[in-house]
């Protein structure tokens, strides 16, 4: 007993008693991302892509004090067209089920979700990061903090570009979460296929990433394996364009005084308008593409399982 009500939707319940794949999804990208009916589309998108990677899609939400793992149409639609629907990272999470109100998972509180479900995998399109700057701000996601406390393998393209991803490979390191790129060379940067960072391991084989995700928890570590796939190439917005754009949004974003946790939304919404919506589009790309990879991986991570059993 987790003492936190779960309500796990029919299907991902079924997927989880019988060993299949099921991939964890926020909530965040439908109530803060576009507006409605585009949202709930998108997010419909998105979780058809994990079901075309061979896994379950369980979008995770928050409401009437409970954790919903697997949002019903009727969920979804309601998130994506009520206002004023809150953003819930994992250090609120208790403060909106106690209160029992809706709520929207972010990747930190997604993953909290996710462990207390025994939903194995994640995906995101982009994962939160260091700062820039944040040497002096100490500014830092709680999604890389939640990576050394869940133990759900992350897929994502990489980190947002608005960030230091240098730093973000530092802090990765440092707390020993391992990370991979899936059929890549370089960490990828969110919408760009690349961030020009080297990655410290690429592997190219499915089966080979869920091995190397069973190794680390067996080896006693209660953390996240984050895995990393790129953009595709024909959605990808060039890496120089995308940097001027978060250059030009960084100066406005200091003239307008804006910091702290307005300014992630802030930087995405300058660096679109700067590259005429062109971040946006591919925004939605990668959101769709990544779940589709989720899935793959999720579903090679659950043979695994099997065949383990098996023998």
């Amino acid at each position: 007993m987790t003492g936190i009500p779960l309500v796990v939707a029919d299907e991902v319940a079924q997927a989880l008693a019988d060993g299949r794949a099921v991939v964890a999804l926020e909530s965040n990208v439908i109530t803060h991302g576009l507006p409605y009916p585009d949202n709930a589309a998108t997010a419909y998108k998105v979780e058809g892509a994990v079901r075309g990677g061979g896994a379950v899609p369980a979008t995770i939400g928050v409401d009437g004090g409970r954790l919903l793992i697997g949002m019903s149409e009727a969920d979804i639609e309601r998130f994506a067209s009520t206002p004023g629907i809150p953003k819930v990272s994992s250090r609120d999470l208790p403060i909106v089920l106690a209160r029992g109100g809706p709520g929207a998972t972010t990747v930190a509180s997604s993953l909290v979700a996710a462990e207390l479900a025994g939903i194995p995998f994640f995906a995101s399109a982009g994962i939160g990061g260091v700062h820039r700057g944040a040497e002096t701000t100490m500014d830092i996601s709680s999604d890389l903090v939640q990576f050394t406390r869940s133990k759900v393998a992350v897929v994502c393209a990489g980190a947002k570009n608005i960030l230091d991803l240098n730093l973000t490979m530092e802090y990765l390191e440092t707390q020993c979460v391992p990370l991979v790129s899936y059929r890549s060379d370089d960490f990828p940067a969110f919408y760009c296929a690349s961030s020009g960072i080297r990655s410290p391991h690429r592997i190219d084989d499915a089966d080979l990433v869920a091995r190397v995700v069973e190794n680390h928890w067996a080896a006693g570590n209660d953390s996240a394996v984050v895995i990393t796939t790129p953009h595709r190439a024909e959605d990808a917005v060039d890496s120089e364009v995308a940097e001027a754009a978060v250059r030009k949004a960084l100066v406005a974003a200091e003239r307008d005084g804006v910091k702290g946790n307005a300014i992630t939304k802030y930087l995405l919404r300058a660096v679109d308008e700067i590259t005429g919506g062109r971040t946006a589009q591919a925004n939605m790309a990668v959101l769709i593409s990544t779940a589709e990879v989720g899935g793959e991986l999720a579903a090679a991570h659950a043979r695994h399982r099997r065949s383990g059993r098996e023998h």
